[in-house]
């Protein structure tokens, strides 16, 4: 098997709008296409930020809640590769969103932080 790449991430948010504020206005990502899936009662969004990482957003009614902490099995989080991971944290909280500390990766002597989305899903932020 020879894999060329991740194609993209797909998120459930349990409000709609909010998400897609959060992932274009505040995040940056263009809009690439919208559709509403009348058979589902779903939106679906697909969304490109900097450097061709694509997110798929969708709505569903009711969405259950996904537990992120204590530290639950399944995908943990995304983590976006960025030159300077304090200046970036500085415009995440300059635009109101919430982020943990930065810190040092200890194996890797890399800095990186935690940001979360609306729906309190953790996002890293990781020096390239």
């Amino acid at each position: 098997m020879r894999f060329l790449g991740v194609h993209h991430v797909a998120i459930i948010a349990t409000d709609y709008a909010r998400s897609k504020i959060f992932y274009t206005d505040i995040l940056g990502g263009t809009v690439l296409d919208e559709n509403y899936r009348g058979d589902r009662d779903s939106w679906k969004l697909d969304i490109e930020l900097t450097g061709g990482i694509r997110i798929e957003l969708f709505s569903f009614p009711d969405p259950p809640v996904r537990p992120s902490r204590p530290e639950a099995a399944g995908l943990r989080h995304l983590a976006l590769a960025v030159e300077d991971v304090a200046a970036t944290l500085g415009a995440l909280r300059a635009r109101g969103v919430r982020t943990e500390e930065l810190r040092t990766d200890e194996h890797t002597g890399k800095h990186m932080a935690f940001f979360f989305d609306p729906d309190d899903l953790p996002l890293e932020l990781y020096e390239a």
